[in-house]
């Protein structure tokens, strides 16, 4: 049914990259956002600027990640260590909570900018699922998903909504962990094993396998389809009009 094995019930889908191209808009708020903080950091030391990578860096650090573990995990990986501030620290704030908040407000700029539009597979597809009467949730590490999901125009295809502002309610751990896509199948009335996660980030893709998920979708819009493979998805599409096309449809 739809491209997934019989017994799924319910489909997981993330938000960035999977049902809306934002992920472009993610990226260049977060070049911008880090480029700025090293330049700042590199200037007052002395030190040669190494910029921020808007595609090895994001995929490996940010990508899918809660925006405080997306900060941290940079961070780490040029040897910076900042405080962890609180999740209302200003965007001035050199924690790892003002940073995030830096890059929240260069994202809602960008976004009132460009607007969003989904992918017209995705689209077709979340209507396909509709009639195919499968459940539906979005699960996503953004805090903007609500605002989000509602300018694309999707928010009638959605039942139930996981995200940002959710796991700071709830205490969910972010993407590689299952968390989120565990409350989203809960939320939803099946078990991990009946739903499918359609997943662009690596980290997502992991967390789709860590929760024991029935199929695991790996969508590719970057041209990393074997690292998708390797970090768990059963399958690689392009694009979710892809599975439609594979089932016949």
């Amino acid at each position: 049914m739809l491209g997934l094995p019989d017994h799924i019930k319910a489909c997981l889908f993330d938000l960035d990259g999977v049902l809306t191209p934002t992920a472009e808009v993610h990226k260049a708020a977060w070049k911008a956002t880090f480029d700025t903080f090293l330049r700042d950091r590199a200037q007052g030391a002395d030190d040669p600027f190494v910029p921020f990578d808007i595609d090895s860096d994001y995929n490996v650090y940010v990508d899918g990640r809660q925006r405080a573990d997306g900060v941290r995990s940079f961070l780490a990986s040029r040897g910076i260590t900042l405080p962890e501030g609180t999740p209302d620290d200003p965007g001035t704030a050199d924690t790892v909570n003002g940073v995030g908040n830096r890059k929240n407000v260069v994202l809602l700029e960008r976004l009132r900018e460009v607007g969003v539009r989904p992918y017209p597979g995705s689209v077709t597809y979340l209507h396909a699922a509709v009639e195919a009467g499968l459940r539906r949730a979005v699960v996503s590490a953004s805090a903007n998903c609500r605002e989000v999901v509602a300018a694309a125009g999707i928010a009638d295809l959605l039942e139930v909504r996981v995200d940002g502002l959710t796991a700071r309610a709830e205490g969910l751990r972010g993407k590689p962990e299952p968390d989120s896509f565990l409350a989203a199948a809960e939320r939803l009335g099946v078990a991990p094993g009946e739903a499918a996660v359609f997943e662009d980030a690596l980290a997502g893709v992991q967390a789709g396998r860590a929760g024991d998920f029935g199929f695991v979708v790996g969508v590719d819009r970057v041209g990393q389809a074997e690292a998708l493979r390797e970090h768990g998805a059963d399958v690689v599409v392009t694009d979710l009009g892809d599975l439609l096309v594979e089932a016949g449809r």
